[in-house]
């Protein structure tokens, strides 16, 4: 058993960088099925928590060090994310695209609400908290969820449940809206929507992309991971001092407001523009990821059922919601898709399904994706606070 706190924190980055190294090490067509149904993210998860089950570490006498590092990366993580999410970028995807954004995270809104009304007496105490952390994640992405985790100071154990629900709730939705995309002309008749602005839009994006011509230099990594630390350590400090004068909100809630503005105005500067946030904040993700979960045991996600239970009606009413606006504002299935996978899967899986449409339409994928970074963390705040008024 590991009770040494460095030690500890070495085997998380090693077990978490092996794990995403396999996709690498195995290139044969059954595993990347495997990883495609269980890519590296849902294997850290899994991963770090039956480790956490069979007791390789002792939670006791590493707790000093897990609660010494595991927030300031991740306000590091969330810096370097949202460096990515220029706001100028986003209103090119014209209104339709935005109202089908936004409706999709209304939608999922709703969908956590109603959930936790009917599920709420079998989730146990306190599940608002992560069912709100979940929300986050499924507004935006990891990071969020991450960050509504420490606003709320959401306990390990319940940790472990949203992120169990998380990866089979969003797998299967994933592979749903990939069988869903096939239909497009079925969906577009019935909606009777117009694709013109979207394949003009995905073509002015696409070359716009096609001409950067950057290199991933290891300065630009020092640089950015030297910014990520000296943001965290500010935005701690001045949430402690807003915290002081303003106690609507407490100090990890104003830490992560500070980040999350000191990081879209940087994204308007020239800084936003440096090769490397997506591949640094993804390190930082996964390490901060495996630090959560090696404090989930998973001998206690007994409820686990439930919790799953509440995934699945959440997506239903998505879906339910997302169909009856298509219909009413003649929205077509690439946007319906796209802005819910924006939301549900982030950047690993909006392009992915943006490909499978359209190749010109990628980018718009990604684009989308970077805005739920931005109302991720607020979405699941506002949810987890209308979900904590059925007690």
């Amino acid at each position: 058993m590991i009770k040494d706190g460095f030690m500890y924190i070495a085997a998380l980055v090693f077990i978490s960088g092996l794990l995403v190294y396999l996709p690498k090490m195995f290139k044969g067509r059954a595993a990347q099925k495997f990883f495609g149904f269980a890519p590296p993210i849902v294997l850290i998860y899994l991963g770090l928590m039956i480790l956490c089950t069979i007791r390789l570490w002792d939670p006791a006498s590493t707790s000093e060090a897990y609660n010494a590092i595991k927030n300031p990366l991740l306000y590091a993580m969330l810096f370097i994310m949202l460096l990515r999410c220029d706001l100028r970028k986003i209103v090119k995807l014209g209104p339709k695209l935005i109202i089908g954004f936004f409706a999709a995270t209304v939608s999922i809104g709703l969908g956590f609400i109603a959930a936790y009304a009917i599920t709420h007496n079998a989730l146990g105490d306190d599940a608002w908290k992560a069912l709100g952390a979940l929300c986050g994640s499924w507004m935006g992405g990891g990071g969020n969820m991450l960050a509504v985790q420490a606003a709320l100071d959401v306990e390990e154990n319940l940790m472990g449940y949203a992120l169990v629900t998380d990866s089979i709730c969003a797998t299967i939705y994933v592979m749903f809206l990939l069988w869903a995309i096939g239909f497009s002309r079925v969906f577009n008749k019935w909606t009777k929507a117009d694709t013109k602005t979207i394949d003009e839009v995905g073509a002015e994006l696409e070359a716009e992309a096609a001409a950067d011509g950057r290199q991933l230099i290891w300065q630009n990594i020092a640089i950015l991971i030297g910014s990520g630390l000296i943001v965290s350590a500010v935005a701690q400090a001045a949430g402690e001092a807003i915290n002081g004068y303003l106690p609507v909100f407490d100090k990890a809630t104003w830490t992560v407001l500070v980040v999350t503005v000191i990081s879209l105005i940087a994204a308007l500067t020239p800084f936003g523009n440096i090769k490397g946030t997506e591949e640094v904040s993804n390190v930082l993700l996964y390490i901060v990821i495996a630090l959560i979960a090696s404090r989930a045991d998973l001998s206690a996600m007994g409820n686990a059922p439930v919790w799953l239970l509440a995934g699945f009606i959440v997506l239903a009413v998505h879906v339910a919601v997302m169909l009856i606006l298509a219909k009413a504002l003649k929205i077509d299935i690439f946007t319906c898709a796209v802005a819910s996978l924006a939301n549900i899967g982030g950047t690993a899986t909006a392009p992915v399904l943006a490909g499978s449409y359209s190749k010109a339409l990628v980018p718009v994928g990604i684009i989308m994706a970077l805005l739920g970074y931005v109302v991720g963390t607020g979405g699941g705040l506002i949810v987890a606070r209308i979900m904590s008024i059925f007690g």
